[in-house]
């Protein structure tokens, strides 16, 4: 028994720096597969903005159309059905850029590098939301 702990020697100085660097290495890498993540995520949400910029204008510009068509061919056919049916065509592609632009707004509200940031400034992860919560 004594020989056992004869021959335990303490920790060393040499030992404590190489523990700190192989933790300094892993803590680095953490925070750069965070930022990696954030990155990815930051993307994707800007694609799917980008794309739904696209869809808006779309939609934006076959209502403008709708609605110069349905002026002509009311003015010129003094309110024959199919043309209030185009001016219906163009309110609902107005309606649907409209529900586009409330989700692209939830898009941005969310920042990206937002669990980066919250890392570095060392704080609490916010509770998961569940479908039900969803709005």
């Amino acid at each position: 028994m004594e020989r056992e702990q004869g021959a335990r020697r303490p920790v060393g100085l040499g030992e404590l720096v190489g523990h700190l660097v192989s933790e300094t290495r892993a803590l680095v890498a953490d925070y750069a597969e965070l930022a990696v993540l954030d990155a990815r995520r930051a993307a994707l949400h800007l694609a799917f903005l980008l794309g739904a910029v696209l869809v808006a204008s779309v939609l934006i510009v076959t209502a403008w159309m709708g609605g110069v068509a349905a002026l002509i061919v009311l003015m010129l056919g003094e309110g024959i059905s199919w043309a209030a049916a185009i001016g219906v065509a163009a309110v609902l592609n107005l309606v649907g850029a409209g529900a586009l632009a409330w989700w692209m707004r939830r898009l941005v509200t969310e920042l990206p590098f937002t669990a980066l940031l919250r890392q570095l400034r060392g704080e609490d992860p916010p509770p998961p939301i569940l479908k039900d919560q969803k709005g």
